[in-house]
């Protein structure tokens, strides 16, 4: 589990939903983009909550390691989404096979 900061709020979430965040959110930064993003988490009062975050240019974030012990939520959709969104990023910036090389 990882403790993430997102502008004055602190959340756990687990491992993977924080570096596929922070991947996202680099990438949306890098490229002038936003985009919004659920997480299930767990508050710094302990409580399950859904965060949502808008990502952008000017979005601190940060995640760190953390030992605690809670079990963090589930977050497969919104793993599977950011993943989604890295790859068409990702692929627009791919030759378009469909044209073939030129020898």
């Amino acid at each position: 589990m990882k403790h993430i900061t997102f502008a004055s709020k602190s959340l756990f979430v687990d491992d993977e939903a924080a570096d596929t965040l922070l991947e996202y959110a680099a990438l949306l930064a890098q490229s002038g983009d936003a985009d919004t993003v659920e997480l299930n988490a767990i508050n710094a009062d302990g409580n399950q909550v859904v965060a949502t975050l808008l990502l952008d240019s000017g979005s601190p974030l940060m995640a760190e390691t953390t030992t605690s012990s809670l079990e963090p939520p589930e977050n497969d959709e919104a793993v599977a989404y950011m993943r989604t969104e890295i790859g068409r990023a990702f692929s627009a910036l791919l030759p378009d096979e469909r044209q073939g090389s030129r020898d």
